[in-house]
């Protein structure tokens, strides 16, 4: 079929977009060959004539049963558009961030913690074929480990991608899958071990970059070793290119290496105090980026588990402080200050603090290296001849001996961790992990980018040549004929960089010349390849830079420092002062010929296809590039000698957002990963692939009935293909699968999706019709039965008479009367029978009541006289038991008891001098105590006379007011004569009286401020006091609790030790007794079946004699020759007699569900004690394990006794404490008891005054208020001014007085507190020694024969806090699906779990916390059912889970509610 058919209408295209990189777009009209022009509708609505080449189409999109596939190969239309939707699809929406593209596992970094990691994941993967589940990591991990056990062969899984990808994440995951599934059956944790290297290698190798926050900065490959049964037994870490100019600088938003900060974080800890530390800001090394912190991120809990790791490796503290020297000795020699002394010379000043802190660490001649530092010597051959330096080149040669140093220690810790890795025995097989860097260009592409693209170059070819083969393969082994396919080969780039006469050859060459230059190795480069390697180009605008055309793009190289990295070169005189270092690993970096401490050897021995190119002289030293491209050849052959699996990460955005999807930056890594080109290779070949049985299932629908009739599906298949598909190059025919070209399944998913809409038209047009006819046929069935009411009413109306209706009439009352009779005699006979088959059930069930009671009281007796016997024989062989324990430990006791008492006597001594001392101490503050108390009493005289003075200041103030009254009423007079006079002046006087009264109002809120700001001022001295007298306090405090946390502690301890004694003896007692139970329940069990076979047997021979009684009794022909014709019509009609028969038909019925609900109820009690039996044998077991530990606690607890005893001594000393302190309490008391009656009475007396005050204050206002109601309206204003002036004089006096009575009670009060303060602290301290003295003595009295209970267990309960509810909601019900792991194993889980959290907040008797819970709950499960209303499997899990909770709920509480009341509220708990 020619591909432009299928760009019909209604098929869907993709358009390139500038932001989506790709746009979907539906087609309008149909596409016809040669059109120039493709009319589509872009998914916004708007439609668009897209200008199209009919050689070049726009690529189709495939159907949507496509979308979402686990595999990108099994799309049927095989493009960077279909890869980019599917991959959007399923990380977005789906939020799955693992995808197969062939054999590479794709996975996107989620920037999120997700919870598909867990041990439970790992062993649902274990075992399982790679396509069976979702794509996973560990689905990866899996299969090369199945592979290396069922081949014998080694594996290697190779991950790569960018910075921020997931790299270091994904091999992490991998190792620890293999540790988890192939652990070992030694003590020698290999497997911890393994995981224990990737958290030191992380510090020392990663740093933070503007693209990531944890970025590895160097290459890796681990060889994880199995044995023969394949589990593992060590490991081996190889390295390649670490960034060492990190070390001495960092971009902008960047940091160094992470171990750095970490010792900066760590400075201020003793154990790092010779190391002279600081603030990471305070040193060059660390600052240069400008970000010392990364969010989130606790530098100094990493150092402890970096310590931490490296003790799990076995590697000691003096190694770990050897490692701190190191690297504290770069971050001073950063810091190191180089001073330019002209213009061609450099000095280093001799009292430099950090190149002192240098030499000190590393064991150097601080001299010669300040010296050599800024010089630098040239050998000839004549003569020696040292030259200073600039401070450019000083700064150079400080940093360049820094990255020396940093290199040779991070090569050393991973030689260390390989040590600890060692295995002893021979290696088997081995999966290699490799985590390296991806293809990278940045805005400036340096050295390391070149060699990180050379690496990415290598492992491509190595890739495409892999794929290539895994094609092959697969078509061999169908039996289709084999097409060569053109794929891109990167071997020219690979020539271009490492032939001879190469890039890397030409660097090399350059870097042995004395003088050589960058610019001078840049211009051969452009005389060798510039117009004569289409892969090599010159930028046009640049002179200092060189493009090269990768596989994945072109990337711009600039030359500047090329050399200079390639060389590696500190100067001589350097490397000779650090040898000749006393710090012995600074030494040992530095020797001549070092000696590798690493065991491992490659067990691989293989040549390789290119050999490796070695340089003709020896003496001469090898470059960086040399090195790196030998290492990179053997890492090759070590990977084409294994079965490689491929894991590409990829970066969805550079804003590290959780499930953000960038289509650009997606398709930039897609290209440059490699996934595009397996791809494209799958689609030039057959892409698609069916098999016989799914191509069957899928398509049925396309055979026709003859077709249809054939056995062979395999046959079938091939005759509609050829039926369907005209082009037999569209398509070959395997052993097992079908396989399709590019668009072939789209094709057949069109025909398919077109007879279904066929199907459809046909469905919807028969249904139409028979419901019209099902209409009609209503319709004329109710026309019908109308017309037929009308005419019959219509006759009767006719036929009706007089006459007829009293016949009528007469016989319905004949009818009623004899069918009532008939209805009794019924009644009658149903009854008796009623009667006789209760009476029979009674008795039954009376005497099996009876029997049943007896044998339950006979059992009782029973077991009563059998524990009685065993628990007597029980206690008698303990007694024994304890009492041989107890002679030979009392025997110990007395002979320790001697020895040790000489001992202890010394202590004693120094301990009673200390409390003598203490005891002085509390006396002096007593004291002191005392005379403040005297103090504050003679205070308080002087206040008292205080008060007494303005007591009788207020007594002659009252005495002025009522003189003034007095000359007020003489004025009312007067004013009374001259009010007709006075009335207009004092209109015009008004609005001055008022603004004054305003002036006066205001001056008087101001003096009560200045009051109050004097009463606080006075408040605040109080304070200071009591603060004083607190702090004093505490330090009486702070003495005796120093005391107490002595006597505490070894309380603590002697009670544990007591209480795991006692539990131990009580559940070894407790074994032969749960035995026994277990017995009695089993044949409690057979009885119970035995019983219940007996009673069915009883029931149903009482039903069949009843049932015989009731025939017998009942004369069938006696009623009929009774009934005459008419009457039995008329009873059949009616149902009477179905009625009688079916009332005895009830009556069996309920005795047949009482029989069920019994058999029931005994299989229930069957079931619980089946579980009793199996609860009770697991506890057997579990007290045996206990018992067996008794026996090692004996000797602690021995030795734990004897050091009680020596404690015993101290007793009397602390109640002779305790006695002094109590009579001081008892003075305090006493003084206080007296203080408090003083206080009393001056309140009482403050008060009464008050009250005298107030009162003459009422009497006064009334008679002024009486006098102003007398008088006329103006007299009333004059008046009221009047007595507004009074009352604020008044108020005036009065707040004085209240002013200051308040300051002394608060004053009085305040001391009074602290007194009582005291008394209470003084309380406390005896009531705690006393309890102290008390659970000495009684665990004195009772170390011998002391039992503790055990406490009870709680089963069925799940402990959490308040803050976990949101996670245990999130985890529980938000995130949980249906689908899941667990849930498919216990679908009710989640009710199961909500319900223990129940149990639990009820266990504390929480109210809030129970509320809380249940709230939380609730709104999660409404949530979850509305956001997937439309998901029927959610809902059908949440509504069975609601269920089962709301049961769980109702059996805990014991209340029960009827069908319909829990119907109702279950409604409205889903509402």
């Amino acid at each position: 079929m020619a591909l432009a058919e299928l760009y019909t209408q209604y098929n869907r295209v993709w358009i390139p977009d500038n932001e989506e990189v790709w746009q979907s777009a539906e087609i309008t009209k149909n596409y016809k060959a040669g059109d120039s022009f493709l009319h589509v509708q872009l998914e916004d609505g708007t439609e668009l004539s897209y200008p199209v080449d009919p050689a070049a189409l726009p690529p189709l999109r495939n159907p949507d049963i496509l979308v979402g596939e686990n595999d990108l190969t099994a799309l049927s239309y095989l493009h960077e558009p279909a890869v980019l939707h599917n991959l959007k699809i399923r990380f977005v929406e789906s939020k799955l961030i693992y995808t197969y593209s062939g054999i590479i596992l794709v996975a996107i970094n989620p920037y999120k913690q997700l919870p598909i990691y867990g041990d439970a994941i790992i062993h649902a993967y274990s075992g399982q074929n790679m396509g069976d589940m979702d794509p996973h990591i560990f689905a990866v991990a899996e299969e090369a480990y199945k592979q290396m056990a069922r081949n014998n062969k080694n594996q290697s899984i190779i991950v790569s991608g960018e910075s921020g990808a997931g790299k270091t994440v994904s091999a992490r995951y991998t190792m620890r899958y293999f540790a988890t599934v192939s652990k070992s059956s030694s003590n020698a944790h290999v497997e911890d071990k393994v995981l224990a290297s990737n958290p030191i290698t992380e510090a020392v190798g990663n740093a933070k970059t503007t693209r990531n926050d944890n970025s590895s900065r160097f290459g890796k490959y681990t060889e994880i070793s199995f044995d023969q049964s394949y589990q593992i037994i060590g490991a081996n870490m190889r390295t390649y290119l670490l960034e060492k100019s990190r070390v001495v600088f960092q971009s902008e938003n960047e940091r160094n290496y992470h171990i750095f900060y970490q010792l900066c974080a760590s400075a201020m800890q003793p154990e790092y105090e010779h190391l002279k530390l600081g603030s990471a800001e305070e040193f060059n090394y660390t600052r240069m980026g400008g970000s010392t912190v990364i969010e989130g991120v606790d530098d100094r809990a990493n150092m402890v588990e970096t310590q931490k790791t490296f003790a799990l490796l076995g590697l000691k503290k003096d190694f770990q402080m050897d490692v701190f020297k190191m690297l504290a000795a770069i971050l001073h020699l950063g810091n190191v200050e180089i001073a330019a002394v002209g213009d061609e010379r450099s000095s280093i000043s001799m009292e430099d603090k950090h190149l002192s802190i240098f030499c000190e660490l590393l064991d150097l001649n601080c001299d010669k290296m300040a010296r050599w530092l800024c010089h630098r010597k040239i050998v000839t051959t004549s003569e020696t001849v040292v030259k200073p330096m600039t401070r450019a080149q000083a700064v150079n040669a400080r940093d360049a001996l820094a990255k020396k140093i940093y290199s040779h220690l991070f090569d050393f810790i991973v030689e260390r961790i390989n040590q600890a890795l060692q295995f002893p025995g021979k290696q088997h097989t081995f999966i290699g992990v490799l985590d390296i860097y991806g293809f990278e260009t940045f805005d400036v592409n340096s050295f390391e980018q070149f060699c990180i693209n050379y690496a990415n170059e290598k492992l491509q070819q190595q890739f495409n040549l892999h794929v290539f083969k895994l094609e092959q393969e697969e078509y061999m082994k169908e039996d289709i004929p084999w097409t060569l396919i053109d794929f891109y080969d990167n071997q020219p780039v690979i020539d271009l960089i490492e032939a001879k006469m190469g890039i890397l050859e030409l660097l090399d060459e350059e870097c042995l010349l004395p003088h050589g230059k960058d610019e001078n190795w840049l211009q051969k480069l452009y005389n060798n390849f510039v117009n004569k390697n289409a892969l090599f180009e010159k930028p046009r605008m640049s002179n200092t830079s060189f493009i090269i055309q990768h596989f994945a793009d072109k990337v711009e190289y600039k030359c500047e420092g090329f050399l200079e990295k390639n060389r590696d070169t500190v100067h001589e005189v350097l490397i000779e002062i650090l040898k000749e270092s006393k710090f012995h690993l600074c030494a040992d970096f530095f020797q001549d010929n070092p000696v590798s401490v690493s065991p491992f050897s490659s067990t691989i021995n293989i040549k390789s296809a290119r050999p490796v190119l070695k340089s003709p002289n020896k003496q001469l030293r090898t470059t960086v590039g040399s090195k790196f491209r030998n290492s990179l050849s053997l890492l090759m052959v070590t990977l084409n000698a294994t079965t490689p699996h491929y894991v590409r990460c990829i970066k969805p955005n550079d804003e590290k957002l959780p499930f953000e999807f960038d289509s650009k930056r997606v398709a930039q890594q897609l290209r440059a990963c490699g996934v595009l080109e397996t791809i494209r290779i799958s689609a030039q070949s057959y892409p698609s692939r069916w098999t016989y049985i799914e191509f069957f299932s899928r398509y049925s629908i396309l055979m026709t009935q003859q077709e249809l009739s054939i056995n062979d599906k395999k046959q079938i298949c091939k005759i509609v293909l050829q039926r369907l598909i005209q082009d037999p190059n569209q398509y070959q025919f395997g052993r097992t699968k079908i396989f399709f070209r590019a668009g072939q399944v789209a094709y057949l998913e069109k025909l398919r999706s077109d007879r279904l809409r066929q199907a459809c038209t046909l469905l919807q047009r028969r249904v139409r019709g028979w419901l019209q006819r099902r209409r009609f046929v209503a319709l004329r069935r109710a026309a019908l039965t109308v017309q037929q009411y009308y005419r019959g009413q219509r006759t009767v109306r006719q036929a009706i008479t007089a006459r007829n209706l009293k016949e009528t009439w007469a016989a319905i009352v004949i009818q009623k009367y004899c069918r009532g009779y008939l209805v009794r005699r019924l009644c009658q006979l149903i009854h008796v029978a009623a009667v006789t088959i209760q009476a029979y059930t009674r008795g039954f069930l009376a005497r099996k009541k009876y029997r049943k009671m007896r044998e339950e009281q006979k059992a009782v007796v029973l077991q009563k006289y059998a524990r009685a016997w065993l628990a007597r024989r029980r206690f008698q062989n303990i007694r024994r038991f304890v009492v041989n324990i107890q002679l030979s430990y009392r025997v110990q006791q007395l002979q320790k008891r001697v020895e040790e008492q000489s001992r202890e006597n010394h202590g004693l001594l120094e301990r009673l001098t200390n409390l003598a001392s203490a005891h002085m101490d509390d006396v002096d503050t007593i004291q002191k105590l005392e005379s403040e108390l005297e103090k504050l009493t003679a205070q308080k005289r002087t206040y008292e006379e205080k008060g007494k003075k303005y007591k009788e200041d207020s007594e002659q103030k009252i005495l002025k007011l009522e003189n003034q009254n007095k000359e007020l009423q003489e004025q009312k007079e007067t004013l009374e004569i001259k009010l007709q006079e006075k009335t207009e002046e004092m209109k015009e006087k008004m609005d001055d009286l008022t603004q004054q009264l305003f002036n006066d109002v205001q001056k008087e809120e101001n003096q009560r401020m200045i009051l109050e700001k004097n009463f606080q001022n006075q408040k605040q001295d109080y304070e200071k006091e009591i603060e004083l007298l607190k702090g004093e306090i505490k330090i009486l405090k702070e003495e005796k609790t120093q005391l107490q946390q002595q006597i505490q502690q070894e309380i603590i301890t002697q009670d544990g030790l007591k209480v795991e004694v006692g539990q131990l003896t009580k559940q070894a007692q407790k074994i032969p007794e749960l035995q026994k139970e277990i017995e009695l329940l089993q044949t409690q069990k057979l009885d119970v079946e035995k019983q219940a076979h007996s009673q069915k047997r009883e029931l149903r021979e009482k039903m069949s004699e009843v049932t015989k009684q009731l025939l017998e009794s009942y004369d069938f022909e006696d009623v009929r020759s009774r009934l005459s014709t008419e009457d039995l019509e008329h009873l059949n009609e009616d149902g009477e007699l179905w009625f009688a028969y079916e009332g005895l038909k009830k009556a069996t019925r309920v005795l047949e569900s009482h029989f069920q609900s019994q058999k029931e109820i005994y299989e229930k009690e069957i079931e619980g004690l089946n579980f009793k039996v199996e609860h009770l044998s697991q506890d057997i077991n579990h007290l045996q394990k206990l018992f067996r530990e008794e026996n090692d606690i004996n000797d602690g607890i021995r030795l734990e006794v004897s050091r009680l005893t020596s404690e015993n001594l101290v007793i009397p000393d602390l109640k002779q404490q305790v006695a002094e302190l109590e009579n001081q309490k008892l003075d305090l008391e006493n003084r206080l008891q007296e203080q408090t009656i003083k206080l009393q009475e001056m309140s009482n007396r403050l008060h009464y005054e008050l009250e005298r005050d107030r009162t003459q204050r009422r009497t006064t206002e009334a008679q002024n208020e009486v006098d102003i109601k007398e008088k006329e309206s103006l007299k009333d204003t004059i008046q009221g001014i009047e007595g507004l002036s009074n009352g604020v004089m008044q108020d005036e006096i009065q707040d004085e007085l209240q002013s200051k009575i308040k300051q002394v009670t608060t004053r009085l009060a305040v001391e009074h507190m602290d007194l009582e303060e005291k008394l209470d602290m003084k309380d406390r301290i005896i009531k705690k020694l006393e309890d102290q003295i008390k659970t000495l003595t009684k665990t004195i009295e009772k170390s011998e024969a002391h039992v503790p209970t055990v406490p009870k267990e709680y089963i069925g309960m799940m402990e959490y806090k308040k803050e976990d509810e949101e996670r245990i909601i999130q985890n529980l019900i938000l995130d949980l699906k249906p689908r899941g792991v667990v849930v498919n194993m216990i679908p009710g889980l989640p009710a199961h779990i909500l319900f223990m959290c129940v149990r639990y907040a009820d266990y504390l008797n929480d109210a809030d916390m129970l509320k809380s819970f249940m709230s939380v709950t609730i709104d999660g499960i409404k949530q979850v059912v509305k956001e997937h209303s439309e998901d029927f499997e959610m809902l059908s899990f949440w509504l069975s889970n609601t269920y089962y909770f709301l049961n769980c709920l109702k059996q805990y509480s014991g209340e029960e509610y009827q069908a319909c009341w829990n119907m109702k509220v279950f409604k409205e708990f889903l509402a």
